[in-house]
């Protein structure tokens, strides 16, 4: 009876000691399953290392694999570096992976500064030989040479280029009695909370086919659109601008300005730009001045306009799009106001003309007098989602879906029957038709009565 139980107990053990999965088989047909044979990194810039990238290496088979080598064939010189299952290592042998089991291989890249200009390649590969199988994973990541910005200051008239990005790390403040001038198709990316200081004057001159960008310098798909990765441009009480055809994106605040100008220049001219994906406004004010044209502005998290204090706002031919990707916004997409605290409000000067003002709200548009400061309001041949019937008068249009061709793709252009055609202001005698209103965003001629909104056709 007592050799019965043994026996027994001995066959449970060699049951459990060879549980499934704990054989290691040389089969040669047992090949791991490997998702994808190439990996692909988007540009990564000179110096800057990556977001890291996870394989789940897979054994599918029924007994247990030895792999009996991992490794990364450009070894400790390669841009790429590997971490297998936890371990940062550049090779790993006999690597055993039970049945039904799987590993982890996470892969970066950080690439050195070269001469180029234009992104290049950088290659390697991770290879995986089990049971005499020769299995590649090819890695793959396009890098890029920048200039790098790391918490200077601009005291002299300077010029940038678009020959290569610049990549601003901390901030850039541009100081009093000096000038930045960005020139068409430059690149401008700002690291984690980085922002831009204007105390003097910027000048940026993008071209419709060469717009200047500015965005963060995450440029994985991951984050191409993600808001709030970097503060945005702050103009400073004795600071200036004019910002034309440029697309900024990805910031907490796009612009944000804090008083009127001190000289006889406006404080900010912004024409035939894109401001989108912001965490909190495209624009905010305080008790400041803008002259706004043919501009876009859409999915930010409380506001497109945010304009308090009093100040001077002349926006004309803009398409305000109050749809929200990434937020649940609560707040008109435009909001002034005389008031900014018990203590501070001022007069309020707002002329809005041929605009289009929409959005996923019934209320796009917010106008508030709280002080004894004067308004002055102007508002002709606007396309409004409002429920204030006053705004009714002067050609506006409200409550009637202006036809955008596709908002879920980010073309507010408006369709061959939208309301918004041919009901435009003439504004041929605006003193600022012939720099900025006599085109479209697109560069297309106007014709009077014009199509509201931003663009003409």
């Amino acid at each position: 009876m007592l050799s019965k139980t043994i026996l027994l107990l001995l066959m449970i053990f060699f049951v459990f000691a060879c549980r499934k999965g704990e054989r290691i088989t040389t089969d040669t047909n047992a090949r791991l399953n490997i998702p994808s044979k190439e990996l692909l990194f988007d540009t990564i810039f000179t110096s800057v290392g990556s977001i890291t990238k996870r394989l789940s290496i897979v054994n599918s088979n029924h007994d247990a694999v030895k792999v009996s080598e991992i490794t990364l064939a450009g070894g400790n010189s390669s841009a790429f570096s590997i971490n297998i299952n936890g371990e940062d290592s550049f090779s790993k042998n006999d690597l055993v992976i039970n049945g039904q089991d799987s590993i982890n291989l996470f892969v970066k890249v950080m690439i050195n500064p070269n001469t180029d200009h234009l992104p290049f390649l950088v290659q390697d590969s991770i290879i995986l030989n089990t049971n005499g199988n020769r299995q590649v994973i090819r890695l793959l990541a396009y890098g890029q040479n920048a200039v790098f910005v790391n918490d200077q200051t601009i005291a002299i008239n300077t010029t940038w280029t678009k020959s290569l990005p610049y990549i601003i790390i901390g901030s850039l403040t541009v100081k009093n009695g000096s000038s930045l001038m960005i020139q068409p198709g430059t690149k401008i990316y700002f690291h984690k909370d980085a922002g831009l200081n204007i105390e003097g004057n910027l000048m940026v001159n993008g071209s419709i086919t060469d717009p200047v960008v500015f965005c963060s310098d995450r440029l994985e798909n991951l984050y191409s659109e993600e808001p709030g990765q970097w503060k945005g441009i702050f103009l400073k009480r004795t600071g200036n601008g004019v910002i034309k055809s440029a697309l900024i994106k990805n910031a907490s605040v796009g612009i944000t300005s804090d008083s009127l100008s001190l000289n006889a220049d406006p404080k900010l001219i912004l024409s035939n730009s894109i401001i989108k994906n912001m965490q909190v406004a495209a624009y905010i004010g305080y008790h400041s001045e803008l002259l706004a044209f043919n501009n876009v502005m859409y999915n930010c998290g409380n506001y497109l306009i945010y304009a308090v204090g009093g100040g001077n706002y002349s926006l004309k031919q803009n398409t305000f799009a109050g749809y929200n990707l990434n937020f649940p916004r609560k707040t008109a997409s435009l909001s002034f106001s005389d008031y900014l605290s018990a203590n501070v409000y001022n007069k309020l000067q707002l002329d809005l003309t041929n605009n289009i003002i929409w959005g996923s709200l019934t209320n796009e548009l917010d106008i508030q007098k709280k002080t004894s400061a004067a308004v002055q309001l102007n508002l002709w041949s606007n396309l409004i989602r409002s429920t204030n019937n006053s705004y009714g008068n002067n050609g506006n249009i409200l409550n009637t879906d202006p036809s955008f061709i596709s908002k879920e793709m980010e073309n507010f252009e408006v369709s061959a029957n939208s309301p918004a055609r041919k009901k435009g202001a003439d504004l041929s005698n605006d003193p600022y038709f012939s720099g900025f209103l006599n085109k479209d965003i697109k560069g297309h001629t106007r014709i009077s009565p014009s199509t509201l909104g931003s663009y003409e056709k």
